[in-house]
């Protein structure tokens, strides 16, 4: 098969589009003829890219964990999915991801693919929604009529994040750029805040969940919006216990899982049209190297895929 593998760690110079062993499902996998693949161009900084969960080396690897595609072999012991259906799903982080033509993963990560989208759009949903999903019910336990700071709001994860809080009920802000003002009001945010324009914390007060997916100095500054015994969850960076202790507020800081059954669950709010995809832009395969490249220069709307079929 064709993917794109890391022989070395580095950045998008060390991808390359290469000829690869076909993955053999082990017990409880299957494997899943890929269509499309979306990319999170910080996998490249990541440990788990390049090693496995004890440390032993797993080079050469393939990047990519969000992916859409259709079920080809099943291996032992799976039951629930059979060939020529239409899946979608997160990959582990510890293993060969989906920027190739085909991909080996346990059968109880996968969901039935939104019947209301297409293959490249659905693979810009499990990485991202998934991480918003966990952020806001999981972690923070958003409730109706709450309100919610998100950070980073037009981005993968926070457009998601956007989208859910308002499912939800919850009262929501965002910080963005000025460009994508007009862009979060569409999705529903109530309150835009400009970060290069104004400071959050000197507009914002007694916020139940703020959702950090940009860290460093903005997560420490959205301690003071929080009320007392608020919730701040990170993405980005581990919160500070003794910030947290002063504000009288609890910190969060996860790692995204995979989940069969909020997947299906967010199958079903798109295809009834509560919450859509953003796709920044889509790729051949063959050009995964300019898509991790377009990824790591900037702010962006959505998320980036790799089309790795038709």
């Amino acid at each position: 098969m064709k993917a794109v593998r890391l022989h070395s760690r580095g950045g998008p110079e060390q991808l390359v589009y290469e000829d690869a062993p076909l993955p053999d499902p082990a017990v409880g996998e299957v494997c899943v003829r890929v269509f499309a693949a979306g990319i999170t161009p910080a996998e490249l900084t990541w440990d788990a890219t390049y090693q496995t969960p004890d440390g032993r080396d797993r080079l050469p690897s393939i990047p990519g964990h969000d992916v859409s595609g259709v079920v080809e072999v099943l291996g032992r012991g799976v039951t629930g999915v059979s060939p020529g259906d239409a899946v979608y799903g997160l990959i582990d982080f510890p293993r060969d991801g989906s920027a190739a033509e085909f991909v080996a993963v346990p059968a109880a990560h996968l969901a039935p693919k939104p019947s209301s989208l297409d293959h490249v759009r659905a693979a810009a949903v499990p990485l991202s929604a998934l991480t918003a999903w966990q952020a806001l019910f999981d972690h923070a336990g958003l409730a109706a009529g709450q309100k919610v700071l998100i950070h980073g709001a037009a981005g993968g994860v926070g457009s998601f994040a956007v989208q859910l809080a308002r499912w939800r009920g919850a009262q929501v802000s965002g910080t963005t750029s000025a460009d994508d003002a007009d862009f979060l009001r569409a999705l529903g945010v109530e309150t835009v805040i400009d970060y290069r324009a104004a400071r959050f914390e000197d507009l914002l007060r007694d916020v139940d969940v703020v959702l950090d997916t940009v860290g460093g100095e903005t997560l420490e500054r959205s301690w003071r919006v929080l009320r007392p015994g608020g919730t701040l969850v990170s993405t980005a960076a581990r919160p500070s216990p003794e910030q947290a202790r002063i504000a009288d507020a609890r910190g969060v800081f996860f790692i995204v899982k995979p989940s069969r059954p909020q997947l299906i669950e967010l199958a079903r709010l798109i295809d009834e049209g509560h919450v859509r995809p953003v796709l920044e832009a889509v790729f051949p395969l063959v050009q995964a190297r300019a898509a991790f490249e377009r990824g790591l220069s900037g702010h962006h709307r959505g998320k980036i895929v790799l089309q790795v079929a038709n």
